[in-house]
């Protein structure tokens, strides 16, 4: 049994590095904030997630297990959060160009600007 736990975390650390490293050349290749966004939050987490995994197949210990599990559910619940605030911040400070929030065909629009209610005529 042992064997196979060796191998599957050793899978794991693998792909968790590899996943992590793509999020660092990511951050450096992309250029501008929401494509650097993106690469930061989805591969960066599942990198984690596979190496904290793979950790716990190696230690083969429940307590350290609970708490891997635990910063594994703390990583899922704070990473759209803080990818949010980024997101909003850098929109905010003008760091956004306003043509990638733009979906083909869609009206040119100021993410600044208040949206006006939708009730206001009546």
């Amino acid at each position: 049994m042992t064997v196979v736990t060796d191998v599957a975390a050793a899978v794991c650390l693998l792909l968790g590095a590899f996943f992590s490293f793509s999020a660092g050349v990511g951050v450096v290749r992309f250029d501008n904030l929401l494509s650097r966004m993106h690469v930061v939050a989805k591969p960066q987490v599942l990198g984690m997630l596979l190496l904290l995994a793979g950790v716990a197949l190696r230690l083969l210990d429940w307590t350290s297990a609970t708490m891997l599990l635990l910063v594994a559910v703390f990583q899922l619940l704070t990473t759209p959060v803080g990818t949010h605030m980024v997101g909003r911040a850098g929109l905010r400070t003008g760091n956004v160009a306003p043509v990638l929030l733009q979906a083909k065909g869609d009206q040119p629009v100021d993410p600044l600007k208040p949206k006006p209610e939708p009730n206001a005529d009546r």
